[in-house]
């Protein structure tokens, strides 16, 4: 029995999706899934070098205690300091830092932050003042509700200065039940892919503030968050564009090793404020980027919506089962082996159901962004 020849102009676009959907998962996401690993930990390496790690916290008690141990555990001979930021706390993240500053004299150094000046965005600002206390040249930066995933973190993430200015590093969140992790960690591979891939093929855009690192004369160079102060997100993606913009060259540390890792959120509610903070930054992105990007979402979220309205029309019914089968088993398929590149585990049978309400959840965060710019911060 021949297949019916589509009559409908929708299934003409929904075959456009899938063809630029392809070229984004031929080009960028299965060439870096199976790029080589990085050499292991032990290997030589640029790692002669001190490392200040910089740590803003505000209210952070719980999560300071869990994560700064495993800072000082740290193998890395050539030694570090932990720049430890008070960001207006107010319960007892003081006391514990000024205790652990004055144990660990030679490592751990407190900055206070009592107040923030009008205007400004308080983490930028929190963070200008402690990388201004900084004592080396290279910088790497982490969260206070992360911890490295192993003690290899450091030595690994300054392997990619070797020949670059700012290093690009990949913060996972910890596996658990429910629907609703499976799709926070989908979303955090799927723009892990894009973000790390697009930098691997020499369009880097953005990094996340959980790893990242980058040397102070970046820093400086960039004047800082001078360009978007008073924005309250972008500390880690739009000092991206500003490196860009600057010349600075960048490189990725895809090893599991060199991972962060982070609680997820616990409701829909809060993850749909976190992305909402995140997705704001994106209107500061240069323009090649952000078409790029919007045209990789665009042609996913056409797909989705033009499969929905081909539902209606029984014309079409066997061509779309042909394309939108063969579209979603080479899909999953990629993300797949980049899940297993970046050490993430997925559930394969999941990934159409994760893919759809991804990226209709995607949509809805752009509509809500679009009818409200508000935006709250700690």
């Amino acid at each position: 029995m021949p297949i019916p020849i589509p009559t409908s102009p929708i299934f003409w676009l929904l075959l456009a999706c899938v063809l630029v959907q392809l070229f984004y998962a031929a080009y960028y996401f299965w060439p870096f899934a199976r790029r080589p690993l990085e050499a292991p930990a032990d290997a030589p390496g640029p790692d002669a070098e001190p490392v200040s790690i910089v740590v803003c916290a505000h209210n952070e008690l719980d999560n300071l205690r869990r994560l700064l141990p495993l800072l000082l555990q740290q193998d890395y001979p050539a030694g570090f300091e932990i720049v430890l930021i008070d960001d207006r706390s107010d319960d007892d993240t003081y006391l514990y830092a000024q205790q652990l500053a004055q144990y660990y004299h030679e490592k751990v150094r407190l900055v206070t932050v009592t107040r923030t000046p009008r205007g400004f965005a308080p983490k930028k600002y929190a963070l200008t003042l402690g990388v201004k206390t900084t004592r080396f040249a290279r910088l790497l930066f982490t969260d206070a509700d992360c911890i490295p995933a192993t003690n290899q973190w450091l030595r690994l993430m300054q392997r990619g200065f070797a020949h670059a200015d700012v290093v690009l590093g990949f913060s996972a969140y910890v596996q658990a039940p429910g629907f609703l992790n499976q799709l926070i960690r989908y979303e955090t591979l799927l723009t892990g892919a894009q973000y790390l891939s697009f930098a691997w093929r020499g369009r880097p855009y953005m990094g996340v503030g959980r790893n990242l690192a980058y040397t102070r004369a970046c820093f400086n160079t960039t004047k800082g968050y001078a360009s978007h102060m008073r924005l309250l997100s972008g500390d880690d993606d739009l000092m991206v564009q500003d490196a860009v913009r600057y010349g600075q060259r960048v490189a990725v540390v895809a090893d599991p090793s060199a991972h962060t890792l982070s609680e997820p959120a616990a409701s829909w509610r809060v993850w749909w404020h976190q992305k909402r903070r995140h997705l704001s930054a994106g209107r500061a992105y240069r323009m090649p980027d952000r078409l790029r990007i919007g045209t990789f979402i665009m042609a996913n979220v056409l797909f989705y919506l033009a499969t929905a309205a081909l539902v209606f029309s029984p014309n079409n019914w066997v061509p779309l089962a042909v394309v939108w089968v063969l579209r979603t088993m080479f899909v999953s398929a990629v993300y797949a082996r980049l899940s297993r590149r970046l050490g993430q585990p997925v559930i394969v049978g999941l990934l159409p159901v994760l893919d759809v309400a991804y990226f209709f959840h995607y949509l809805a965060l752009g509509i809500s962004l679009f009818l409200n710019r508000t935006l709250r911060w700690k």
